[in-house]
């Protein structure tokens, strides 16, 4: 990946802009391309969903955190490790897989639930680390408000604004609601690798104000790892915008269905211990 000279709280480039692809039942995109690891590392693939009771069953997973932001519906959730909770709009759920767990996300009887999941890889010495989660509420996040802006940061940080969430790779999420000709700027160090998922609305985006809108996926580039970034941000219409970025963690990556290792033999180890009832 081409990355850029970025002066102290330089403006981020726009890298390119995508859409998420559609089914005729809901629509999953993969942020990234199997085999390209490393251009959007510590990232393996975002999914936006519309769906209904049953759509999940109970799966497992291991060696990663999936982030899941509930745009509209109400969302079930139950695991073999925690018993289970609801998530409402607006609200997410960062879910550490860790060594192994199995759980089901269903929306509540006669819900459509509409969701965007995020994996993030964890690195070779957090891969067995115990499962967690955190529900973060909406309402009890921290927020940072601009002329025409609100600004909820689920993870890291805002122009001073922090959470408190605990990150095992040092992830960055910010939800940005901004009317019609607001503008703003989000901080991030220059090294993260980091994207823009538009949820409604028009913009422009980044230092050559690229154009964006609802459905796009907007990729960043990345920066000097010892220097402080800047992204831009600026409404044409009503905007709704996610911003996700974080830390790469430099490691090979083998991914087979749930389970996501630094190895094949890892892979195998993962599905024996899954059939042995180890994930229990």
């Amino acid at each position: 990946m081409n990355s850029i000279n970025v002066q102290s709280r330089g403006i981020r480039s726009v890298r390119d802009v995508s859409y998420q692809e559609h089914s005729p039942t809901h629509k999953v995109g993969l942020v990234v391309e199997p085999g390209k690891w490393q251009e959007y590392d510590p990232f393996l693939l975002m999914a936006e969903d519309f769906f209904q009771r049953g759509t999940f069953g109970m799966h497992p997973h291991r060696g990663i955190e999936t982030v899941t932001y509930v745009i509209d519906g109400k969302l079930e959730h139950m695991d073999n490790k925690t018993g289970g909770g609801v998530l409402l709009p607006g609200d997410v759920q960062w879910m550490t897989a860790g060594k192994g767990i199995i759980h089901t996300e269903d929306p509540a009887v006669g819900e459509t639930v509409h969701s965007l999941q995020l994996w993030v890889n964890l690195p070779s010495d957090k891969k067995l680390t115990e499962p967690r989660y955190q529900n973060m509420r909406a309402q009890d996040m921290p927020v940072r408000y601009e002329e025409g802006a609100t600004i909820r940061v689920f993870s890291g940080s805002s122009k001073g604004v922090e959470a408190d969430t605990k990150n095992h790779v040092p992830v960055t999420m910010v939800e940005f609601i901004l009317e019609p000709g607001a503008a703003v700027t989000q901080d991030l160090p220059g090294g993260y690798n980091g994207f823009l998922y538009i949820l409604e609305g028009k913009g422009t985006f980044g230092r050559e104000n690229t154009m964006g809108e609802k459905g796009q996926v907007l990729w960043l580039e990345r920066g000097n790892d010892a220097e402080m970034s800047e992204v831009k941000i600026h409404a044409n219409e009503k905007l709704h915008v996610l911003l996700y970025a974080g830390q790469p963690i430099g490691e090979k990556v083998v991914a087979r269905g749930p389970f996501v290792m630094n190895s094949e033999e890892e892979i195998a180890q993962a599905y024996k211990d899954f059939r042995e009832g180890k994930f229990e």
